[in-house]
C-alpha cells in the first residue's frame, strides 16, 4: 500500500494514541472521500489530491477502489485556492474512514464561518497554508503544529471569535456557534480553544447587560 505524503510542519499523531471516533459517523469509508469532495466543490478548490494509504482507483485517485485496511490510517487533502497552496491533514483517528470524514466535517465547519459572516473562507484556511520551502521561512510562519496557530491565550475575547470588538450579540453567537462545532471534544475537536471559545463568547455577551 503506498506511504502517505503527510505536509511538512504539521504533527503526526503518536499511533498508540489513535482510537476510532467515539461516536461512529454513519458512512462508509467510500461516502467519506466523496463528502470531502462534495465540501472542496462547495469551497471552490482546485488541484485537489487526496492521499491516504488505502487503495484508490486509478482513473479517480480521490475515491477509493476497495474497503482497504492500510497500516496508516492518516489522510491528507492538497488544494488550491485563489492560487494558493493548502494541506488538512487528519491522523487522530484509527481507521481511514473516520480521519477521510473528520476532514469532510472540519470543511463543513469553516465554510460555515463563511456563511455566517464571521469571516472569509481565505482568512479562516491561512492557517491550512502549505509552508514555503525553506526551513526557516516554515518556522517564522508557526509551522509546527497541525493548525499552525499562535497562542491564543492573550488574545482579547473578539479577537478570540474573530469578530470586531463592537460586534453584536447575534454576530458573536454566530462566531462562537461555528467555532464550538469546529473544535468540540466530542468530533475530535481541541478542548484548550473550545474553551477558550466558551470563555470569550461569555465575557462579550455578559459584559453587554
Amino acid at each position: 500500500m503506498p506511504d502517505v505524503e503527510w505536509p511538512a510542519g504539521f504533527e503526526r499523531t503518536d499511533e498508540r494514541q489513535r482510537e476510532p471516533y467515539p461516536h461512529g459517523f454513519r458512512v462508509d469509508r467510500r461516502r467519506a472521500f466523496e463528502n470531502i469532495l462534495e465540501q472542496l466543490k462547495k469551497l471552490g478548490a482546485e488541484e485537489v489530491r487526496i492521499d491516504s494509504g488505502a487503495t484508490q482507483k486509478t482513473m479517480n485517485p480521490n475515491l477509493l477502489s476497495q474497503e482497504s485496511d492500510p497500516d496508516d490510517p492518516s489522510v491528507v487533502v492538497y488544494f488550491q485556492k485563489d492560487g494558493q497552496d493548502f494541506a488538512v491533514p487528519c491522523d487522530k483517528w484509527d481507521n481511514v474512514r473516520d480521519n477521510a470524514q473528520a476532514i469532510a466535517k472540519y470543511l463543513d465547519a469553516k465554510r460555515a464561518l463563511d456563511r455566517y459572516g464571521v469571516k472569509t473562507v481565505e482568512s479562516e484556511f491561512t492557517t491550512q497554508k502549505l509552508p514555503p520551502g525553506d526551513e526557516e521561512e516554515a518556522e517564522r510562519d508557526g509551522g509546527s503544529g497541525g493548525a499552525a496557530d499562535s497562542s491564543v491565550e492573550d488574545q482579547p475575547p473578539h479577537k478570540v471569535l474573530g469578530v470586531a470588538s463592537d460586534a453584536g450579540d447575534e454576530e458573536v453567537k454566530a462566531a462562537a456557534r461555528a467555532l464550538k462545532k469546529e473544535y468540540h471534544p466530542d468530533t475530535g475537536g481541541n478542548i484548550e480553544k473550545f474553551n477558550q471559545v466558551l470563555e470569550a463568547e461569555k465575557i462579550l455577551l455578559g459584559g453587554r447587560g
